[in-house]
């Protein structure tokens, strides 16, 4: 059976990921949807690699530019393609993040294979505010450490962290390079266990221009307050993490 798509030689895209059926009674948009999502599933189109703009794909299946759009919008919803501002679209490399398990980015990260880096936004110490007061179940005039910082992986933003450490558990800012956490069990102060709250909240401009993303797209925020073994709150945290980018996963 032919296919009912234009061009395109034998480097295409739609070489790689098939053409339309003449005989498909789905709607063209539903087509290539399933064409792209197909081959992200049998890995035909990598994690990570790009998928060509709009009027290229136009052209090469011979249909509009909005019949394509709405295929790609449909696949960035599923959380199968993120869009980058400025970049294009891409297969998204979705990690899950263990909710059962306390652990540190870097460590996620290393345990999926991916290289874990961090973008400092600033890192100081300060008076305790009124929410990290209350978080982290201090007195108000307390100096508290800050660190908040951009997390990578392999190079691509992922979550915005803000945290604050209580007093006495670092010597340093300094401390903190890649690992937060790291830094804590060089002193004994690493958490054992952590109460966290997760919801999801439309980012803004200026979280979206750092995450790249647009403004507006969901993110997953969640709160974590870190308990050392005698229960004393050691780590209040807010982070940012990209909704195209992330499953959090619980057992129960």
């Amino acid at each position: 059976m032919t296919d009912s798509a234009g061009g395109g030689g034998p480097d295409a895209f739609s070489a790689r990921i098939g053409r339309f059926r003449a005989d498909d009674p789905l709607p063209l948009y539903l087509q290539l949807q399933g064409l792209i999502r197909d081959a992200i599933m049998k890995g035909v189109a990598a994690k990570g690699s790009g998928i060509p703009a709009e009027r290229d794909l136009a052209v090469e299946y011979n249909i509009s530019r909005i019949t394509v759009r709405k295929a790609i919008e449909g696949l960035v919803e599923e959380g199968l393609l993120i869009r980058r501002r400025g970049a294009g679209t891409f297969v998204a490399g979705r990690v899950d993040k263990v909710f059962s398990k306390l652990s540190s980015f870097s460590e996620d990260m290393e345990a999926r294979g991916r290289i874990a880096s961090s973008r400092w936004i600033s890192r100081s110490v300060g008076i305790v505010t009124p929410d990290e007061a209350m978080g982290l179940a201090l007195s108000p005039g307390t100096q508290v450490m800050r660190f908040n910082r951009v997390r990578l992986a392999d190079d691509e933003p992922m979550a915005l962290e803000f945290t604050t450490i209580a007093p006495d558990c670092l010597d340093s800012v300094d401390d903190v390079d890649t690992s937060l956490y790291a830094a804590l069990e060089r002193t004994g102060h690493r958490p054992v266990r952590a109460l966290q709250r997760l919801r999801a909240v439309p980012v803004g401009a200026q979280h979206a221009r750092i995450l790249e993303i647009d403004t507006g797209d969901p993110v997953l925020l969640i709160e974590r307050c870190g308990f050392l073994p005698d229960g004393r709150v050691v780590e209040f945290t807010r982070s940012y993490y990209r909704g195209d980018a992330y499953d959090f996963v619980a057992e129960l």
